[in-house]
């Protein structure tokens, strides 16, 4: 089965990481939570979760990991403030391992400048952004393109899961 790495920071959206994360893990796949400081933990936006986290961007090695998770909510945007974050995306796009985006998480890939040429969705309130950083927004509930496959928000988490799983 895969390791997924789970980049994550406080205030995420709850239910972006933890349905996701709950299908990844009943497929059998291993979850490893990468953030700013191993052994802290995060909270997300609704409070509905806690997380643990295992590794700190520092230490964390695109080669330890099948695929990438970034839930939404605030941490993308916190998230792509710390320049070891920013570096462990932009290493990881370039790897062309899977990566799984919903809702705000395309704001970190905005920072690593990766997203020219590519095709994504995200929350409409980054429509701009993500149309500003080169990349062609496209309003589905789930859009593949390469290794990366993204959703708008999480209405669309069914669908998201389906194609996430389908990747992995």
């Amino acid at each position: 089965m895969s390791v997924v790495a789970v980049l994550i920071d406080d205030l995420f959206e709850d239910v972006e990481y933890s349905k996701p994360t709950a299908a990844f893990e009943n497929e059998g796949h291993e979850l490893i939570h990468v953030g700013i400081i191993k052994g802290n933990i995060v909270r997300g936006k609704k409070g509905a979760c806690e997380i643990l986290i295992d590794t700190s961007v520092t230490q964390a090695k695109v080669d330890d990991f099948d695929a990438l998770l970034i839930p939404g909510g605030y941490s993308p945007d916190r998230l792509r403030s710390n320049e070891y974050a920013v570096q462990f995306v932009k290493n990881f796009v370039e790897s062309e391992k899977p990566m799984f985006l919903i809702c705000h998480a395309p704001q970190i890939l905005i920072t690593a400048n990766v997203l020219k040429g590519r095709k994504i969705t995200g929350y409409k309130s980054i429509k701009q952004d993500i149309i500003n950083s080169g990349a062609e927004y496209i309003d589905r509930e789930v859009v593949e393109d390469g290794n990366l496959i993204s959703s708008r928000y999480p209405g669309d988490i069914p669908e998201f899961i389906a194609a996430c799983l389908k990747k992995l």
